[in-house]
Order: C-alpha cells, then structure tokens, then sequence
C-alpha cells in the first residue's frame, strides 16, 4: 500500500455528498383501507396497510395484524351490526382495493361477494350474545377516551 493511499481516500470521503443516517425505526404511512365511522364521525375502527402487513385499529390503538384483511373486515362489520342492533348509528366504508380482494375469494369459492362476507360475519355470530356486545361496548368505550379522529377526504376510503 503506498503512503498516500489513506490521504487519498480521506480526500475521497470529504468530497463525497452527506448521506443522511438511515433510521432504523423508520415507520412507513398507515393507509386506511376499512372505516367504521359513529354517528359523531368518530373513527370507531380501522383497517389499514403499513408495508405488506394489514393492521386492525380500534379507538386509535393497533390491536392486531394479519397478511389477510378479509377477516379483520368481517369482525368490523358484525361489529356494525351490533352497533346497530343497540340503537347506535354507524356506517362501514371500504376500499376497491379490499374489495377487490373480496370478489376475488368469493370467486374462488362459487359466492357472491356480499355471501362470502355474510358468511365470515355469521362465524363471529356464533360467539355467545353477551361476550359480543362486550366486545363491542369495549370498542365503543375506546373510541370515545381517544380524540376524534381527522381523516383528510384524500384518504377517505370508497364505498
């Protein structure tokens, strides 16, 4: 190695452009991709994409993930359904996208979309009258200790 070597290289390094510091927890924008919204418009629950992995929300806090939202979709509405069941307004927006994901396993299953999702809701029917209602009393109570939550119309998903 020549004496000028490590001169030269350090001459290399100052010249270069800064690269900022990668982070280490850098956490990638939640996408919303299922709204369940009060009747106050309070975000009661939510399904979203960070990266390739589905996050279930309810009452601003991240109670759950999975690598398929169908079924985190058919929880939040027999969770409408009993919202509704108990006087309680409430209204379940979601993406084409989910939709889409929707259609395309109904498909693979001979159904109709909306079968297929009735289907999934019925399974969380089964649970007992009583544990359900808690569990949506439970979400309810959650949503209302949390600030309301913002949604910009941008991020608004479809119905």
């Amino acid at each position: 190695m020549s004496k000028l070597s490590k001169a030269k290289r350090d001459k290399r390094k100052k010249q270069a452009p800064r690269r900022p510091f990668a982070r280490l927890n850098g956490q990638q924008q939640v996408q919303n991709h299922a709204v369940l919204v009060n009747e106050e418009g309070q975000v009661v629950a939510a399904i979203g994409m960070q990266g390739n992995e589905w996050l279930l929300a309810i009452g601003g806090q991240t109670m759950g993930n999975a690598d398929n939202p169908v079924p985190m979709l058919a929880m939040l509405k027999h969770l409408a359904n009993v919202q509704e069941k108990e006087g309680r307004k409430v209204t379940l927006e979601y993406s084409a996208a989910l939709q889409q994901m929707i259609d395309d396993l109904a498909a693979d299953e001979g159904k109709t979309a909306d079968d297929y999702l009735a289907g999934l809701v019925a399974e969380f029917e089964g649970i007992e009258g009583e544990e359900a209602t808690d569990v949506a009393d439970d979400a309810v109570a959650i949503a209302e200790e949390v600030p309301a939550a913002e949604v910009d119309a941008d991020d608004k998903p479809k119905a």
